[in-house]
């Protein structure tokens, strides 16, 4: 190797040659080893940045990422217009006429045995029961205690009369003398009303006086049991009213005319 250098650079080429490359050397091991740090000798030999190049043209979209979370509800929006009316619809089945047909007996709801009707366009069926047999409004029937029955009288008579009164549904029994009363003024305890609203308590009989015309007052007798025996003289008469009804006796005055209301009241 020496032999060729010195052939090509004679000695002194190869003396030269030798020094630059142990300058070379020295100058990098002196970079690397100084006290300052490579880094600071290294960016003094840097050369400044040369000027920007060219935007190239843009990379192709990568993948698309993951889903983010969704996002808080916003606020409601504002009402809107009402739509058009829809078209009519098709019209419906015809619907089932109501049947009934009378039954005796229980059926379905009307376990007493008194039949009634059974309604069969329901669902589900529907009875109609009768109701029970009443008493004292059916034939043969007694007023029952505490209900009252009112009615009216009236008598024209020039002497002496006598001035029925009978009531629609007989009485249980028959009342006592103490328990029948002609009312001609003030209202009494067993007879609290008057001719225009007749009232008697429970067992009494009160006949009210509403008039007395043309003469003087006429004697008011009674009321006499219906049934009574009767004489010429009224002497023989029994006091009270039978279950169906009773009268009593008018005598005196000239032309008497007179008129009022009764009420019975059964015990």
């Amino acid at each position: 190797m020496f032999s060729t250098l010195r052939t090509r650079f004679g000695i002194p080429g190869v003396i030269s040659v030798i020094a630059l490359v142990f300058a070379m050397f020295g100058g990098a091991y002196a970079a690397s080893n100084s006290s300052g740090g490579g880094k600071a000798t290294a960016s003094a030999a840097k050369g400044k940045p040369g000027p920007r190049g060219k935007t190239g043209k843009t990379g192709p979209a990568g993948p698309q990422g993951p889903a983010g979370p969704a996002g808080p509800a916003g606020p409601a929006g504002a009402k809107g217009d009402a739509g058009a009316a829809g078209s009519a619809g098709a019209p419906g089945k015809d619907g089932t006429s109501a049947a009934a047909k009378a039954f005796t007996g229980s059926k379905g709801t009307c376990t007493q045995g008194q039949g009634g009707l059974e309604v069969t366009s329901a669902n589900p069926v529907a009875y109609v029961c009768n109701g029970e047999k009443g008493d004292p409004w059916s034939v043969g029937g007694k007023l029952p205690g505490g209900a009252t029955e009112t009615g009216s009288w009236s008598v024209l008579s020039p002497g002496e009369a006598l001035v029925p009164i009978s009531w629609s549904i007989p009485l249980a029994d028959g009342l006592g003398e103490a328990n029948v009363h002609i009312v001609n003024g003030a209202p009494t305890t067993d007879c609290p009303g008057t001719a225009a609203e007749p009232e008697a308590g429970p067992g009494q009989l009160c006949v009210y006086v509403a008039t007395i015309a043309f003469g003087a007052t006429p004697e008011i007798a009674g009321p006499f049991r219906a049934d009574a025996t009767q004489s010429e003289a009224f002497e023989n008469e029994e006091e009270g009213a039978s279950p169906s009804g009773a009268f009593f006796y008018v005598r005196g005055g000239v032309e008497a005319a007179m008129w009022g209301t009764f009420a019975v009241t059964a015990p």
